[in-house]
């Protein structure tokens, strides 16, 4: 059975450092078993956060080496067995211990996303939406909330002034798929130029990068919201729309 030298990150917000711990990792293990075997064997108050252990939770986010990633989701096959593997907690948020930190940062962004605002019903009572627009924002949905793209983008993790007017990737996701939802009545454009700050994002695909779920952020998400903004600046634009609404208006 091969052993591991496993150089996790100890302490708390006041102090911390890593500390080498060598552990046997059996065929077909995770790092996250790994983990749980160190928590059971030689450092019971490690501090870990985890849940499913199927990569859908994404509570146990973490960086190995460097690099975001689920613990459940990264296997020790990965890694030579001589080689140290680091685990750290994810580095954007505050730390409250261990591999353990404080995300509340993203719940108190989620409460400021104007909700779903549904037009009103056809005369039958029905909804009526074409397949295409559905599958659109499908995507959006798989998001599991490991932060993992918050994590690893620098408007955040680098510049902690951004964070009052900066929502991140995670709520790119959250406004597009309410922006694009074909039943939706609520425009969004200013909430998204100002209170969550889509501007400040300079689109360098890291966020697509770590994510365990495979979702186009960048492209399919954070690039046509920038476009609507941009377009609610453009006054040619804005007249046309304002030239649109007058004619429907009834007489």
């Amino acid at each position: 059975m091969p052993t591991f030298t496993l150089r996790v990150f100890r302490g708390d917000p006041t102090r911390g450092e890593f500390k080498d711990y060598r552990v046997e990792a059996e065929e077909g293990m995770v790092v996250l078993d790994v983990i749980h075997r160190l928590q059971a064997t030689q450092a019971t108050d490690l501090a870990v956060r985890w849940n499913c252990k199927a990569g859908k939770c994404g509570s146990c986010s973490a960086e190995i080496d460097g690099q975001p990633r689920l613990m459940c989701m990264t296997r020790m096959d990965l890694f030579a067995e001589g080689e140290p593997i680091t685990v750290a907690p994810i580095r954007a948020f505050p730390l409250i211990r261990d591999l353990v930190t404080d995300v509340g940062f993203n719940f108190e962004k989620a409460k400021t996303i104007p909700p779903l605002r549904l037009k009103p019903p056809e005369p039958d009572g029905t909804y009526r939406m074409m397949q295409e627009d559905i599958d659109r924002i499908q995507e959006f949905h798989k998001c599991i909330e490991c932060f993992l793209c918050q994590d690893v983008c620098h408007v955040i993790r680098d510049h902690e002034e951004n964070k009052p007017a900066f929502a991140g990737p995670r709520f790119f996701i959250k406004l597009a798929s309410l922006e694009m939802h074909p039943l939706d009545t609520r425009d969004r454009t200013a909430f998204g130029r100002t209170t969550a700050g889509v501007g400040l994002c300079n689109i360098t695909k890291c966020c697509t990068e770590v994510c365990p779920e495979g979702i186009h952020i960048t492209d399919n998400a954070i690039i046509p919201l920038k476009e609507r903004v941009a377009d609610s600046l453009d006054p040619i634009v804005w007249l046309l729309r304002k030239f649109r609404s007058q004619k429907t208006q009834p007489v």
